[in-house]
C-alpha cells in the first residue's frame, strides 16, 4: 500500500465501493449462483428479470438470496486502512451498485460504515448514476472515493481524491493522466493467470479417468485403433471433468470458504473471477464434446450422461445422504463402461459388480474422512453433505463391507470359467486379490485413525506403498496372461 495523504482529503468523507474493492468478488454473480443452486429453473426467470432492467434484476435476486457477509472475502489491507480511518474519526460511507440487502449485510458485518448508499428498484447505482448521487450528498469535490474499475472514472472526476483498490495498473495510469489526486493505493495481489487456470482445472484429478483403460486392458486388446480411441476418450473425459469441477467450485463458494484448505481454491479465494470461470467452463465442455465425437456416438452419449449426472451431483445430489455415495459409485463405474464403449468391447458382469462395490467403499471412505475431521475439530453436532458426526460408525460399516465384498467378487471371478479362458495362469490373480484386500483394509485403518485425505483416490496418488502395490499387481497380471 502506498499513501499520499493530505489533511484536506483526510477530513472529507471516504466513500467506498463494494464489488471488486472492499471485497475482491462480485456479490451479484455470487447471488445468481446461490439462486441457481437453490433451483436451476430460476435461470429462465432471471433472463426475464434482466430484460426488464439491471436495477430491477438485482432487487429480485437479492429479495430471494444473497451471500453471507461473514463468509465473503475482504481486501484485508484495505479493511485495516478503513479501521484506522474510522478510529481517526473519519466519516465512512459504503456506496455500491449492489442491492440494499447486500450492502446493509456487509455494513452490519464489518461495523465500519456510518452510512450506506445502494441501488434500488429504479436506479442501478453505477458509473454516472453513482457520481450524481455522491455529488448530491457530499457536493462537488466533497468526498474521497475508493474503487477498482474503469467505470469508476466517472466518479473520480467529481471526487477530491481517489483511492484505487485492486485496480489494474493501466487504470492507475489513467487516474494520474487525468490529474486526479491519489490519497492512497492498494495494489492487487495476483499470481500467474495460466497457473491459476490450471489449478482450477485440477489436472491431478484426471488420474481417475485412467479407469477408461480398464476394459481394453482386461480384454488384452492389441488393436491400435481401439487404443487410440480410448486415449481420445481419456482426453474428452478429462476436459469434461475439469469443466464440472469449475461449476462445482462456483456453486460451493460459501462451503469452500468455511473449509481450512478448500478456501484456497481459485474461486473461493477470488484468485479467479466468476465470469472467467464460466468462460473457461464453456471452452472446456465444448472441447470435450468435439473430442468425444471423434470416438463414436455411444461414447459421446455416455459422456453426456456423465456430465449431466456430475452436474446434478454438484448442485443437488451430494446434499443427500446415501444418494451422494451411490452417485459417486455410478460416476466411477460409468468411466469403465465408457472405456468399453470407446474401445468397442463388451464389459463383463464380473467387472461391473466389482466396480460397484469397490467404488462404493471409496465413496464411503471419502465421507467418513470428512466426518472424522469435523469430529476432531470438536464439531460433534456439525453436519456435512446430509450426514452428521454421529453417523461415523454406520458409515465405516457400510464402507468396509462394500470393500470386502468387492474382493470376494474378484475371488469368485478367478474361480469362474471365464478367467481360465482369458488367462493362461489365473492362479497369479489370487495374489492380486490379496493385495487388494490389504489395500482396502489399510485404507480404512488409516481413515479410522484420521490419517486419510478426504479423497482416498488422491491419497493413493501420493502414497508410496500404493505405488509399490500397483507395481506388484502389474507384474502378477502380466504373469497371469
Amino acid at each position: 500500500m502506498t499513501s499520499k495523504s493530505t489533511s484536506t482529503s483526510q477530513l472529507k468523507p471516504l466513500c467506498v465501493d463494494l464489488d471488486g474493492t472492499l471485497t475482491p468478488t462480485d456479490t451479484l454473480w455470487e447471488s445468481c449462483l446461490l439462486l441457481l443452486r437453490k433451483n436451476p429453473l430460476y435461470f429462465f426467470r432471471m433472463l426475464k428479470w434482466l430484460l426488464a432492467g439491471k436495477a430491477g434484476f438485482k432487487l429480485k435476486v437479492s429479495q430471494r438470496v444473497y451471500p453471507n457477509a461473514a463468509l465473503l472475502p475482504y481486501s484485508s489491507k484495505f479493511v485495516e486502512f478503513l479501521q484506522q480511518q474510522k478510529t481517526d474519526g473519519r466519516h465512512l460511507c459504503l456506496v455500491t451498485a449492489a442491492s440494499r440487502e447486500i450492502a446493509d449485510a456487509v455494513a452490519g458485518h464489518l461495523g465500519l460504515f456510518d452510512s450506506v448508499i445502494a441501488s434500488d428498484a429504479q436506479t442501478n447505482l453505477s458509473g454516472k448514476n453513482k457520481a450524481k448521487k455522491l455529488v448530491e450528498v457530499y457536493g462537488e469535490k466533497g468526498f474521497v472515493y475508493a474503487a477498482n474499475a474503469s467505470v469508476d472514472l466517472n466518479v473520480w472526476q467529481h471526487a477530491d481524491a481517489a483511492i484505487p483498490v485492486n485496480a489494474p495498473s493501466r487504470l492507475v495510469k489513467l487516474i494520474r493522466a487525468r490529474s486526479i489526486k491519489i490519497e492512497a493505493e492498494f495494489a492487487a495481489t495476483s499470481g500467474s493467470l495460466s497457473r491459476i487456470l490450471i489449478k482450477a482445472m485440477r489436472p491431478h484429478q484426471w488420474a481417475k479417468n485412467s479407469l477408461l483403460f480398464v476394459p481394453i486392458v482386461l480384454a488384452h486388446s492389441q488393436d491400435v485403433s481401439a487404443w487410440a480411441d480410448v486415449c481420445l476418450a481419456f482426453v474428452a473425459f478429462s476436459l469434461s471433468a475439469s469443466s464440472i469441477y469449475i461449476i462445482n467450485d462456483l456453486f460451493d463458494l460459501e462451503a469452500d470458504r468455511k473449509h481450512p484448505t478448500k478456501r484456497n481454491r481459485p474461486f473461493a479465494s477470488t484468485a479467479l473471477s466468476i465470469p472467467k470461470g464460466l468462460i473457461l467452463f464453456v471452452v472446456l465442455i465444448t472441447m470435450a464434446g468435439l473430442v468425444a465425437l471423434q470416438v463414436n456416438m455411444m461414447f459421446t452419449m455416455l459422456l453426456l450422461g456423465y456430465v449431466i449426472l456430475t452436474t446434478s451431483y454438484s448442485v443437488v445430489l451430494k446434499l443427500h445422504a446415501l444418494v451422494d455415495v451411490f452417485t459417486l459409485t455410478s460416476l466411477y463405474t460409468l468411466r469403465i463402461v465408457s472405456g468399453a464403449a470407446a474401445a468397442g468391447s463388451e464389459i463383463s458382469n464380473w467387472l461391473l459388480a466389482f466396480s460397484i462395490f469397490f467404488f462404493m467403499s471409496m465413496a464411503f471412505a471419502k465421507r467418513y474422512s470428512e466426518l472424522h475431521n469435523l469430529a476432531e475439530a470438536g464439531d460433534l453436532e456439525a453436519s456435512t453433505r446430509g450426514y452428521v458426526v454421529r453417523d461415523l460408525m454406520i458409515v465405516i460399516l457400510f464402507g468396509v463391507a462394500s470393500g470386502y465384498i468387492s474382493v470376494m467378487v474378484m475371488m469368485l471371478y478367478i474361480q469362474d470359467l471365464q478367467a481360465s479362458l482369458l488367462y493362461s495362469n489365473p492362479a497369479w490373480l489370487w495374489l492380486i486379490s490379496f493385495v487388494l484386500l490389504y489395500w482396502i483394509s489399510r485404507t480404512w485403518l488409516l481413515s479410522y485413525r484420521g490419517k486419510m485425505d478426504e479423497d482416498p483416490v488422491l491419497f493413493a496418488l501420493h502414497d508410496q506403498k500404493s505405488y509399490l502395490m500397483a507395481a506388484a499387481v502389474a507384474i502378477w497380471f502380466w504373469l497371469a496372461l
